[in-house]
């Protein structure tokens, strides 16, 4: 027969167990939300350099015209 002394222990240890099963589950949760925050931010962040270095080439070949297709200065 057991004795109350092991039935208590035995109580209080399961009752740890299950308080630290809910905060690793909660720690779970918070975690997977964090994780779904940083990939939106991620690719948010692709479109964004995506697009910067989209009007970064375009500034280039701007700057990089052939000078002959450029109109002569007002002052000609």
């Amino acid at each position: 027969m057991p004795s109350p002394d092991r039935d208590l222990r035995a109580e209080r240890r399961l009752t740890e167990l299950e308080t630290r099963l809910a905060f690793q589950e909660q720690a779970m949760q918070e975690l997977s939300e964090a994780l779904a925050e940083a990939r939106i931010e991620g690719q948010k962040n692709r479109e964004l350099l995506s697009r910067v270095l989209e009007d970064l080439k375009q500034l280039r070949r701007a700057l990089m015209a052939d000078p002959a297709s450029e109109p002569p200065p007002p002052h000609y």
